[in-house]
């Protein structure tokens, strides 16, 4: 059992209160640790931390590993002596429940370049060395993903295949001119990355020192318009004018007649096996740095995808074809060694899928909210749980329990009332309490649905473009009465995990000095 039963709470950190449009790094993320803590958790689980992409989604970024610089945290640079107070006297009104990416990008981007400024000019010395070493041990993608901003940006951020033909076909001679012709701006936004990674640092190794992990994401597929596709442009199914022959999607089932298309170009498989599987053992080392576990979206593609011309206008015109199946996983395991993984295996999953899950003894997802169909063999139901599974009530992708319970018929109330033996008046907790009482390894539950919150604080509805990733709370929210309720539930059902450590001050004394906090903060 690689969880030793134990269990944790779903929240992104674009989620955090904060003073500047978007939860970011800083103090309130400490704050939200201390609560982890309290409640007795063992598991901290995000989404995706790189930078957004269309629609605000951390699920179609730019890159698949750089980080999002929205969470970096504008006191935290002061204190690290990259900006002063005054700097950040003109934030403008930034409303607490929402996040105003648009808002939040505008005043973040003045402050990175002021920071960029005063460092180019000797400000915080101490990081220097840092800054060097971060830029080698990513440099297996940090250089190229800067290069693609800095390119993207001089021209009027047009998508890569309409760039100078030298630059977008990356000839070596036309990578030489336009590395020097944009040398500032690269040299610019590798800085930004070196600043979320310093914070992030910071934030994980404060949670690992409470015996809190980190369940990372990484979606299986990339953006065809990102650093990932450009620098690596063998790797994927491409023509000769650099756009995708086969796109990603899902075939028709019973919500979609036509399917869904995603437009996410395909790999290459044969190349990437060729080259070792090098890009993707990139990928899990850097992500690795950063996560304690990861959990793999849309695992299934591993086994088979499905694949539809580009020109197709719906998914139905799509076909299986076979993916790389174990082997990469093989290459991961020879590459960096173990990596503790959490499998997406939810939808339409055949049989081939099940059987590589189990081959490689990774646990696989089981959402409450999908057991309750009538039929009591449903695998999603507790008492079926049979290979090693991680429980959540919800994920992001699903209403918060509230505001599904709700909304279904009463024939599945009654179906949950009775499996429950409860009548549903505090089912956000009743199903946190049957996922913490199930036989699965892990256990875990949004942070909405331990606030008891109905859909307006819904994190996201698939296939809509707009309205999604924006929730906040407020620190208020995290009452010590919850975490005590949540910690006396894991006891209950022996989910302590790993031996607590107990800290030395009181977390819910937020008048107290913040010397338990790095200064820096």
């Amino acid at each position: 059992m690689p969880f030793n039963r134990s269990s944790g709470v779903l929240a992104h950190p674009t989620s955090f209160p904060g003073a500047h449009g978007v939860g970011d790094l800083g103090e309130s993320a400490f704050r939200f640790i201390d609560w982890l803590q309290r409640a007795g958790q063992r598991y901290w689980q995000i989404m995706p931390l790189v930078p957004i992409g269309p629609g605000n989604s951390p699920y179609a970024s730019v890159s698949a590993f750089a980080g999002n610089p929205l969470l970096i945290s504008l006191p935290w640079l002061v204190g690290d002596g990259l900006l002063e107070w005054a700097d950040l006297n003109d934030s403008p009104w930034f409303s607490p429940s929402v996040v105003d990416f648009e808002g939040a990008t505008t005043y973040k981007e003045r402050k990175f370049r002021r920071a960029f400024d005063r460092f180019r000019s000797g400000a915080a010395p101490q990081l220097r060395g840092d800054l060097e070493a971060f830029l080698g041990s990513e440099a297996s993608w940090v250089g190229d993903f800067a290069f693609f901003l800095a390119a993207k940006a001089f021209h009027n951020e047009a998508g890569w295949t309409q760039w100078a033909p030298e630059l977008a076909f990356r000839t070596p001679e036309g990578l030489q001119e336009w590395r020097e012709r944009l040398a500032n701006e690269i040299a610019y936004h590798e800085f930004v990355q070196f600043l979320f990674r310093w914070q992030w640092r910071g934030l994980k190794t404060y949670a690992n020192e409470r015996d809190i992990q980190v369940i990372g994401d990484i979606p299986i597929f990339v953006a065809h318009d990102s650093a990932d596709v450009w620098a690596n442009q063998s790797l994927f199914r491409l023509d000769a004018e650099g756009q995708p022959t086969v796109v990603a999607g899902v075939p028709p089932d019973y919500f979609s007649e036509t399917g869904q298309l995603w437009g996410n170009p395909h790999y290459d498989w044969p190349a990437m096996a060729a080259n070792g599987y090098g890009w993707w053992i990139d990928r899990f080392r850097s992500l690795m740095n950063l996560v304690d576990v990861v959990r793999i979206d849309h695992f299934r593609g591993f086994a088979a995808s499905w694949v539809v011309p580009a020109v197709a206008a719906t998914a139905a015109s799509g076909r299986w074809e076979q993916g790389p199946g174990r082997s990469i996983f093989d290459a991961l395991q020879d590459g960096i060694g173990g990596v503790e993984i959490i499998v997406e295996d939810l939808g339409l999953i055949t049989s081939d899928v099940h059987q590589l899950r189990r081959d490689l003894g990774l646990p696989g997802m089981a959402v409450l909210q999908f057991a309750f169909d009538g039929d009591s063999f449903n695998t999603y139901l507790p008492h079926n749980y049979a290979d090693p599974v991680v429980v959540y009530p919800g994920t992001h992708d699903n209403q918060t329990t509230i505001g599904w319970f709700e909304s279904i018929d009463e024939r599945t109330r009654n179906q949950v009332q009775t499996y429950l033996g409860r009548d549903g008046g505090d089912i956000a907790w009743d199903l946190i309490r049957l996922a913490l009482g199930s036989t699965a390894d892990l256990a875990v539950f949004s942070l909405q649905d331990v606030l008891r919150l109905d859909d307006s604080a819904r994190m996201n509805i698939p296939g809509t473009g707009t309205g999604n990733w924006s929730w906040r709370f407020s620190l208020d929210q995290l009452e010590a009465g919850l975490a005590h309720g949540i910690d006396t539930f894991v006891k209950s059902y022996g989910r302590t995990g790993m031996k607590k450590v107990q800290t030395h001050f009181d977390p819910y004394d937020y008048t107290a000095p913040n010397a338990q906090y790095p200064l820096h903060i």
